[in-house]
């Protein structure tokens, strides 16, 4: 997995409400990025929902959020509109961005159940890997999200 601090490998995508993207594209703004192994599954329509209730909490620190999964694109289109998703998805079909943050299982071949969190110049600032407690992703991004807004207040001038 790539590492608190080290650069977030940048990637082109298309999301689900028909964007071409670059992660480079954010910089600037704090971007956070969260992967999911399967669409419609229980776990990951729970972890899916999480986030969509802290939605607003992200929103107001001025932070993107993306969820990813190796689902086809159709089906993280319909994911996405089954949960009434306020934010975009991204189907990784070909793994390709999993790997580059290197999360999946290597035995399995499965993406691994990881949130990070980057900052406006892509630094990766957080990386929380919850397989089990789910619920916690969007907690502890909105943590490290506010703390982050707050060392930014009291930066010297």
């Amino acid at each position: 997995m790539i590492q608190i601090n080290a650069p977030a490998p940048d990637f082109s995508a298309r999301t689900t409400d028909g964007k071409n993207i670059r992660l480079s594209d954010f910089r600037g703004k704090k971007v956070v990025l969260y992967f999911f192994p399967k669409a419609f599954t229980p776990g990951c329509t729970h972890q899916a929902k999480t986030f969509v209730a802290a939605y607003p909490e992200i929103e107001a620190t001025g932070a993107t959020l993306l969820g990813v999964s190796t689902d086809d694109f159709k089906t993280q289109c319909d994911f996405t509109e089954s949960l009434n998703a306020p934010f975009p998805m991204i189907a990784d079909q070909d793994g390709s961005i999993a790997r580059s943050y290197d999360i999946v299982w290597p035995l399995l071949k499965m993406v691994q159940r990881v949130t990070f969190v980057i900052d406006e110049e892509g630094i990766i600032r957080g990386a929380f890997h919850f397989e089990m407690r789910i619920g916690q992703h969007a907690k502890s991004v909105v943590h490290l999200l506010k703390a982050m807004g707050e060392t930014a207040k009291v930066k010297p001038a």
